[in-house]
């Protein structure tokens, strides 16, 4: 930890760790404190922003409000544009495998799928994802682009969707949509790098970030603490859910893909800290700390590593939110495969997590959280 806070700034270090402290009533406080966080310093956000797409999609399945049509109905994605693909109507006998928005969203919270994510930011349509982001306080966000090979003119056309009972009758349709005024950064042009590789050379000039998803430490902090906090945001910030949306994400940000129970990620190679990397620092031979749940999203691409991470600890009776980024690419050259995860971001994220847990079990409390309904809701 000590090389990269005394390097913060070449690792372009960004912190956000809040207490939270309960009242006689349960409810809780949150007092933020931040480390070199600024929300103008790009970031490539990577999967971060599956946390907010996942709740716009729940959210818009609420405002369709169409009979049968619900985070369990099979979803078919057609296609209208290049740089679409389909999924047509199936009725498999696995409901894991089901093309629906939950499972999609189970995808994505789980293992962070990209396939999940492109679905559903089909399902929603680029315009209708930044207005809503925007009208929910995030004015600078952006989400413009699929986990794909699409150029940004493609990724402004979003695909056809139909919804279908199991038997295949059509319970609702709707075209494709398109984005008819590009949408440009808040942050003016982005460039990272001395260079960057693609196809199979060398490119001796910065790489372009400037039409790249957008999502500042901030932001994406508020975001899960309002789906996870709802009643401590204002009304004008909580996304549309209801309590059942609540719990199944509650369930589905902290569970790991054996704990879910997730016939696609039986095999090994999704060990317990594949998605955790505060604490655990993704080691495949961690062992889960008992009572101790983390509820987060994380983002690893272009040498840029992030987790936004709820921690609730039954055993200690603590509860705390941490965010962190850093980046990690010592050669300055994008898109080689040739960074520090590994070596130094996932090691300073897995000491940061237990420092701070270290410190939350010692904090004195005016009262302790009674955590006894979180962890009894699964």
């Amino acid at each position: 930890m000590a090389k990269v806070l005394a390097h913060s700034a070449r690792h372009e270090l960004q912190i956000i760790y809040t207490q939270i402290d309960r009242d006689a009533q349960n409810n809780p406080r949150f007092t933020t404190h931040t480390y070199h966080v600024n929300p103008r310093q790009y970031f490539n956000p990577a999967s971060l922003v599956k946390l907010p797409v996942a709740a716009l999609a729940l959210e818009k399945l609420n405002d369709l409000n169409k009979p049968g049509v619900n985070r369990h109905t099979i979803m078919a994605t057609g296609t209208a544009f290049r740089c679409q693909t389909p999924v047509p109507f199936t009725a498999p006998a696995d409901s894991d495998r089901a093309a629906t928005v939950g499972n999609y969203i189970k995808r994505m919270l789980l293992v962070s799928d990209n396939v999940a994510y492109n679905r559903l930011y089909e399902f929603l349509g680029q315009r209708p994802i930044n207005e809503r982001l925007a009208q929910l306080g995030y004015p600078n966000a952006r989400i413009t682009r699929r986990f794909a090979p699409c150029d940004t003119a493609a990724n402004r056309y979003t695909n056809p969707i139909s919804f279908y009972s199991r038997r295949g009758d059509t319970l609702y349709m709707e075209a494709g949509k398109v984005n008819s005024i590009p949408y440009t950064s808040p942050l003016g042009r982005l460039q990272k790098g001395r260079g960057y590789q693609a196809g199979g050379r060398l490119i001796n000039q910065p790489y372009d970030f400037t039409t790249a998803n957008q999502l500042s430490l901030p932001d994406v902090t508020a975001i899960l603490q309002s789906i996870l906090f709802p009643s401590s945001v204002s009304p004008q910030q909580r996304f549309r859910l209801n309590s059942d949306d609540h719990a199944f994400f509650r369930h589905y940000l902290y569970a790991t893909p054996h704990q879910a129970k997730f016939s696609l990620y039986a095999s090994s190679r999704y060990f317990d800290a594949y998605k955790k990397y505060l604490y655990y620092g993704r080691n495949p031979e961690s062992v889960s700390m008992p009572g101790l749940r983390i509820y987060n999203v994380v983002g690893m691409s272009h040498g840029y590593l992030a987790d936004v991470a709820y921690f609730a600890d039954s055993l200690n009776r603590c509860e705390f939110m941490l965010s962190a980024v850093l980046y990690v690419n010592q050669d300055g050259i994008l898109n080689d495969g040739a960074y520090e995860y590994e070596s130094v971001g996932l090691p300073f994220l897995a000491g940061l997590g237990s420092l701070i847990h270290q410190y939350e079990v010692k904090r004195p409390h005016e009262r302790r959280p009674d955590l006894t309904a979180l962890f009894e809701a699964d």
